[in-house]
C-alpha cells in the first residue's frame, strides 16, 4: 500500500497537471514507443515551435487528472504507453502529431480531446486537415475579393479585344504625338524672325544715291 508521502506526491502531480491542462483547447494522445532519438528530437522541436507541449505521462495520473477536470470516457485510450500533446491552439497539436504519425511508422494516434469533448482518432485526423489561421484568413479574403478581381480581369480583356478589332492606336501613342510636334511649331517663328530683320537692313541703303544723279 502506498505511503501517505507517495499519495501526497501523486496528488500534487495531478493538481499541477490539471492546472497546466486547464487552458488547453486540444489534447492528442499518442503511442510513440519505438521512435529513434533523432525522430523524437525533430518532432519535439516542431511541437515547441508550434507552442505545443508534449509529455509522456502514466495512465493512472492521466485518468486522475482528467477526472479532476470533469472529463471521462478515456479508459480505452489510456492503455499502454501514452504521450499527450496539448495547446491552447485548437489545430496545432493535431496537425503536427498527425504529420509525424504519418511519417513515423511506430507512432500512432490513440484519440484526443477537442474543446472539452472526447474525440476519436478519426476526428483528430480530420482536425489536422483544417487550415491554420493564416491560411484560412487568406482563403477567406481571396473568396471575398475574387468576384471583384474576376470582374476587373473580364473588363480589361473585353477592352483589349475591342481595341484589336477596331485597329485603333493605343491611347498612350495618341497622346504622345501632339507633344512631340509642339516644340517644332514653336521653334519655326523664332528662326524666321532674324531673316526678316536682315532683309530690311540690306535694302534700306540702296535708296539714297537716286537724288544725287538728278
Amino acid at each position: 500500500m502506498p505511503s501517505e508521502k507517495i499519495l501526497a506526491q501523486k496528488k500534487q502531480v495531478v493538481s499541477d497537471l490539471a492546472a497546466s491542462f486547464k487552458e488547453a483547447k486540444t489534447f492528442v494522445f499518442v503511442a510513440s514507443r519505438g521512435l529513434t532519438v533523432e525522430q523524437d528530437t525533430i518532432m519535439r522541436r516542431d511541437l515547441r515551435n508550434g507552442n505545443v507541449k508534449f509529455q509522456v505521462i502514466k495512465n493512472t495520473v492521466l485518468r486522475l487528472t482528467f477526472k479532476e477536470l470533469g472529463i471521462e470516457g478515456l479508459d480505452e485510450v489510456f492503455e499502454g504507453p501514452t504521450a499527450v500533446a496539448y495547446s491552447d491552439d485548437v489545430v496545432a497539436p493535431a496537425k503536427i502529431i498527425a504529420k509525424y504519425a504519418n511519417d513515423y511508422e511506430p507512432m500512432e494516434i490513440k484519440g484526443g480531446i477537442i474543446d472539452g469533448k472526447v474525440a476519436t482518432k478519426e476526428e483528430i485526423i480530420a482536425l489536422s486537415k483544417v487550415p491554420d489561421p493564416e491560411t484560412l484568413y487568406s482563403q477567406v479574403v481571396y473568396g471575398l475579393l475574387f468576384p471583384f478581381t474576376k470582374l476587373a480581369m473580364l473588363v480589361k480583356a473585353v477592352a483589349e479585344k475591342k481595341q484589336e478589332e477596331d485597329g485603333a492606336p493605343a491611347p498612350a501613342a495618341a497622346e504622345e504625338a501632339p507633344a512631340a510636334e509642339a516644340p517644332a511649331a514653336e521653334e519655326a517663328p523664332a528662326e524666321e524672325a532674324p531673316a526678316a530683320e536682315e532683309a530690311v537692313a540690306e535694302e534700306a541703303p540702296a535708296e539714297e544715291p537716286a537724288p544725287a544723279d538728278a
